[in-house]
């Protein structure tokens, strides 16, 4: 665990936010060059980006101050701005930063809506996995004990399970892509979008099996997990109501 960078006896730099900020610009740089590449607006692109920025960060926190610790806020509402503290929650972010750029691909680009999600598919895959690393140096989102070789002070490195497997996700949503391109198999916009949902969610499943931080409230299962099902569920309908030949 590293977290905090010290640069000099006064200033130490968190590695959390260091490391996101570095993903962030790596996947603003990627997603604008696949933007050119596939002969989408990188303008569009580079605003749809920001926004799931933004809002990816509010609802983050948001989900966090009152679904995981909302009684430690109300004792004092401006440590809801205290976000340096840490207090994120990823689906809260995903949930609020899709809903606003789906609305805003809507109206932006309507007919082109599902291929600006294949175009976001890979990029999300490798933003959340780097993103875990993050989570690794912070020490936050910590595994059960294990006794494995691989153990990280005795627990599941279950940061880096997720961080394995979004990779992995993005070489299979890249593959899918040449396939399309290559085979020149036509499949349907939307499909690659739809597939990384099916991942992400499974990814996530296996991710919460080994957590042992808190995980908020639970209906038998962790709010995360119950997430993950509906996102799996989705991506299958999804997929199962696309044509995989868009023309026939």
């Amino acid at each position: 665990m590293l977290p905090t960078i010290q640069i000099s006896s006064e200033i130490h730099v968190p590695t959390y936010y260091l490391v996101i900020c570095v993903v962030v610009a790596l996947c603003l740089l990627w997603i604008v060059r696949r933007s050119r590449q596939k002969n989408l607006n990188a303008t569009l692109t580079l605003d749809l980006s920001l926004l799931i920025m933004v809002f990816g960060f509010i609802g983050g926190r948001l989900f966090h101050v009152f679904y995981e610790n909302l009684n430690y806020y109300q004792e004092n509402y401006l440590r809801i701005l205290y976000f340096w503290d840490g207090g994120f929650v990823f689906y809260g972010g995903a949930l609020l930063s899709g809903a606003v750029g789906i609305g805003y691909l809507y109206f932006k680009a309507h007919d082109q809506m599902e291929k600006y999600l294949d175009l976001l598919a890979p990029v999300l895959a490798l933003g959340y996995g780097l993103g875990r690393i993050a989570c690794f140096l912070a020490g936050c989102c910590y595994g059960r004990a294990c006794d494995l070789p691989w153990a990280v002070s005795g627990k599941h490195p279950a940061q880096l399970y997720a961080v394995l497997w979004e990779l992995g996700v993005v070489l299979t949503l890249i593959g899918l892509e040449k396939a399309r391109s290559e085979i020149k198999l036509i499949m349907a916009p939307g499909r690659i979008f739809y597939t990384w949902m099916i991942f992400h969610g499974v990814g996530r499943l296996i991710m919460e099996s080994f957590r042992d931080d808190f995980r908020g409230p639970t209906v038998g299962f962790s709010i995360s997990s119950w997430i993950s099902w509906g996102l799996i569920i989705l991506g299958l309908l999804l997929l199962w109501k696309k044509p995989l030949d868009s023309n026939g």
